[in-house]
């Protein structure tokens, strides 16, 4: 970093930009003037904005510990309204004669406040559900009470499934059972014979159409899920065969659920249009053409069809999802279905933001080396230290070579017996003062040898973080999936240290060591000096979609803390909702032990450390009662 630059005056905008948030934040996060992350949540009021460590404060004072996810009720309610009237917009721009009814795939966060809150913006605008098991039908049927909306049951279905499904049809309720497995049709058509109940049925097609990113697999002909051509024709006759075609009236696929490109959208649409085109002149009444999910957040904010990215806005895709079906459709004069998309991860990403606080910070040494050595210091140390004084910006390649040289050789002598502990640790520290002048002296070439490019990442610090990445961010450690991630305040400071995140678990994975970057990834984090005596906040955001659901119990680590927010037009906000996270007790249960047994167990053991002479009675009463204590208490760090 030259003098220059070091001396210009940090601001806001300068940390808008490195941190990318107008770009993913959609509108929903920025930055204030005084250098805090402030949420916009009302779609038709961008004045009204709240400050997130205003919230933590309150969240802290009502006697919650970090980590806490925070939840937006009103960012929930902003994205079903926005999907919605996009597609409006784009019908009467194309003129197009059906409609579009969403459906929420509650896979995508079962939680009981999503499904309430979907359900109840969204019965304006008839906005269904999607059931992919036998328990989220159950839960559908509780909160769904439009009947108009569009209920549509997915994955393998036994009898009971679809008995309830067939007697929700009898109730009122579009129910669509959409055919997974060719063999599902049987036991549908049994179902309905014997129930006397007519059945509201679609297809699942498998695409010969693949899209790129994380879920390519959702599409192609190796897909696990539908039916191929073929053995949609053989359904179609069985259907005639039971004077039962007229129940067939819903198109359904499946390309993936985070499509970046936009040119993918718009082949699957027209592979499966010339399908919808053939059932409906095979005789089949058809009117719903269901698209399923795919409709991509711009996680990293480049606006590219990079996997965590995409290359369309809100109001392109729907755009080329209407000109796209009109286009196929008007050529042999089929009526414009309803359209039926199944955007999970686009309603509910944003409304969630999982926040925790940095416990403690390491770094690597690179404090000065003594001028004068001890006079025993073996040679390979002092070649070392050679390195290191020859360094220039014209020799950065060969001293690199060199430092990785010597360093490979003073372990393998520390391994032998060759070099003392002390000896190794003033080699450790000359390597790394030799990579500290390259990261240094690297900035200034136009031209970055290879080896040199990622140098500064070697010198990364480490900052410790109070949450679990299994528990709370689980596709970042299984898929390497991006969030944004930043810190919530001090924005207006210029951030000096670049950094890795490491969880509280004990587990050498559980880490955040890629970041989204405007070039692709970055290595690093820019984060500012933890004070002492002052808490540092971050918040990874754009996190509502899968991982509240998919967590695990590593570590036996549990749920956290969770408040939901609601905003008011005035500004002012209120605390809706207040869920207490996992205590110890509570997951040490998930996984079958049985606290009360184990206190009687423990309070047994430290009676026998009294009969032992090891501890005194006074002392088991402070250790039972730690032991209880710790039972009620928060898995997580507690300050």
């Amino acid at each position: 970093m030259n003098l220059k630059h070091t001396m210009e005056r940090w601001t806001v905008e300068d940390s808008s930009d490195l941190y990318q948030i107008r770009e993913w934040g959609s509108g929903y996060f920025s930055i204030s003037e005084t250098g805090d992350v402030v949420v916009t949540p009302l779609r038709d009021r961008k004045d009204v904005s709240v400050n997130l460590p205003e919230i933590i404060s309150g969240i802290r004072a009502r006697g919650y510990d970090m980590p806490m996810l925070l939840r937006f009720e009103d960012i929930l309610d902003s994205q079903i309204i926005q999907i919605h009237e996009s597609f409006r917009t784009a019908i009467s721009k194309f003129d197009y004669k059906g409609e579009f009814k969403g459906v929420y795939p509650i896979k995508v966060n079962q939680q009981k406040q999503v499904i309430e809150t979907i359900t109840r913006i969204g019965k304006f605008y008839h906005h269904g559900l999607e059931a992919g098991s036998k328990a989220e039908l159950i839960a559908a049927l509780s909160f769904l009470d439009d009947k108009e909306a569009c209920l549509v049951c997915n994955g393998y279905k036994d009898r009971e499934f679809i008995d309830l499904g067939l007697y929700a049809c009898k109730m009122g309720f579009k129910c669509f059972f959409v055919l997974e497995m060719p063999g599902e049709l049987d036991l549908i058509l049994e179902r309905s014979k014997e129930l006397g109940i007519k059945p509201l049925l679609g297809v699942r097609l498998k695409l010969s159409t693949q899209a790129g990113g994380h879920w390519t697999e959702s599409g192609g002909d190796r897909s696990i899920f539908g039916l191929t051509i073929s053995q949609i024709i053989a359904a179609i006759e069985k259907l005639k065969r039971c004077n039962m075609l007229d129940c067939l009236q819903l198109l359904h696929y499946h390309l993936g659920s985070q499509i970046p490109n936009i040119r993918d959208i718009r082949a699957s649409i027209q592979e499966a249009c010339r399908v919808y085109a053939g059932l409906v002149l095979e005789g089949a009444p058809m009117g719903y053409f269901d698209l399923g999910g795919g409709m991509a957040v711009d996680y990293d904010g480049s606006h590219t069809n990079y996997m965590n990215s995409r290359n369309y806005t809100l109001d392109e895709y729907c755009a080329d999802v209407i000109e796209a079906i009109m286009e196929i459709l008007n050529e042999h004069d089929i009526a414009h279905p309803t359209i039926i998309t199944e955007s999970g991860r686009a309603t509910v990403a944003y409304y969630s933001v999982l926040l925790f606080n940095i416990f403690d910070t390491s770094s690597i040494d690179t404090d000065s080396v003594p001028g004068e050595l001890p006079e025993d210091t073996p040679d390979i140390i002092l070649n070392m230290l050679e390195v290191l004084k020859s360094l220039t910006i014209r020799n950065l390649q060969e001293c690199y070579n060199d430092a990785l040289y010597y360093r490979d050789e003073i372990r393998q002598m520390f391994k032998v017996g060759d070099l003392t502990m002390r000896q190794r640790a003033l080699g450790d520290k000359i390597f790394w003062n030799i990579i500290q002048a390259l990261s240094d002296n690297v900035k200034h070439l136009k031209v970055v040898p290879k080896d040199l490019i990622d140098i500064d990442t070697a010198l990364c610090d480490t900052y410790y973080a109070n949450f679990s990445v299994f528990q709370s961010l689980p596709d970042s450690w299984a898929i390497g999936y991006l969030f944004p991630v930043m810190p919530v305040h001090r924005l207006d400071e210029r951030p000096s240290r670049n950094a890795i995140l490491a969880d509280i678990t004990c587990d050498s994975d559980g880490k955040i060591d890629h970041f989204i970057d405007k070039q692709g990834v970055r290595r690093a984090l820019s984060l500012h000096t933890v004070k002492e005596d002052e808490d540092y906040y971050l918040g990874v955001f754009l996190v509502g979609a899968y991982q509240e659901t998919l967590g695990d119990l590593h570590n036996l680590m549990g749920d956290t803390n969770v408040v939901s927010i609601r905003v008011h037009e005035d500004g002012t906000y209120s605390f809706v909702k207040e869920i207490e996270g996992d205590t110890v007790a509570d997951v040490l249960s998930y996984v079958e032990y049985e606290p009360k047994t184990m206190t009687k167990q423990f309070r047994a053991t430290a009676e026998q450390a009294i009969r032992e002479n090891l501890i005194t009675p006074q002392e088991r009463r402070e250790i039972m009662s730690m032991y209880e204590e710790g039972l009620r208490g928060y898995p997580y760090f507690e300050q």
